[in-house]
């Protein structure tokens, strides 16, 4: 029995150190604050930063933007996106800082409210993965759409977050100590 602790205390630290990939997180939006501005013209800094990242369901863009620039966040359709039209978008995220939980997986499509902004790259595709399903393909991938037999029907979205703290502590603290006393019991 004594030499299945420190086993049994290597699986637990383990998966605290690996628990953390799973949470949902907050991302600012071009990885500096302003990011969410026109990009410089040589290089599209929020597409490459989009691309380099893994969004899940759950997590949380936060835009930052200078108010004086009368810039806001518009979700919009795919069309939209890539014809920068303002008009009736999805969703409409004003104030500084503009905080968007994403709580569907799939593509995700923003451009910049302030007239001719979009125009010249101020606009940003996010794709959202699910906690529970393998990852989906790139927005610009082709897909091969399946024949259904049935209806199409509509998924509701996730549950928030929980903001409740038990014992499997995202940050692995108690899966930690529970090794460390494992390895010392030993």
């Amino acid at each position: 029995m004594a030499s299945l602790i420190p086993i049994l205390s290597l699986v637990f630290l383990l998966f605290a150190a690996f628990y953390h990939l799973g949470e949902a997180r907050n991302f600012t939006v071009g990885g500096s604050v302003p990011g969410w501005k026109v990009p410089d013209p040589a290089n599209n800094t929020l597409k490459n930063w989009a691309e380099g990242r893994r969004f899940i369901v759950g997590d949380t863009l936060v835009f930052h933007y200078d108010n004086k620039t009368n810039d806001s966040v518009l979700e919009v359709t795919e069309e939209n996106y890539k014809n920068c039209i303002t008009e009736k978008p999805v969703n409409e995220y004003k104030g500084e800082p503009a905080m968007v939980t994403l709580s569907v997986s799939g593509p995700h499509y923003f451009i910049s409210g302030a007239p001719g902004n979009c125009q010249k790259d101020e606009k940003l595709i996010v794709a959202v993965q699910s906690t529970q399903h393998p990852p989906i393909p790139k927005p610009d991938a082709p897909t091969v759409p399946t024949p259904s037999k049935s209806p199409t029907t509509v998924t509701a979205p996730a549950p928030a977050p929980s903001t409740a703290v038990g014992l499997v502590a995202g940050s692995g603290i108690f899966w930690a100590i529970v090794a460390i006393i494992g390895f010392a019991w030993a």
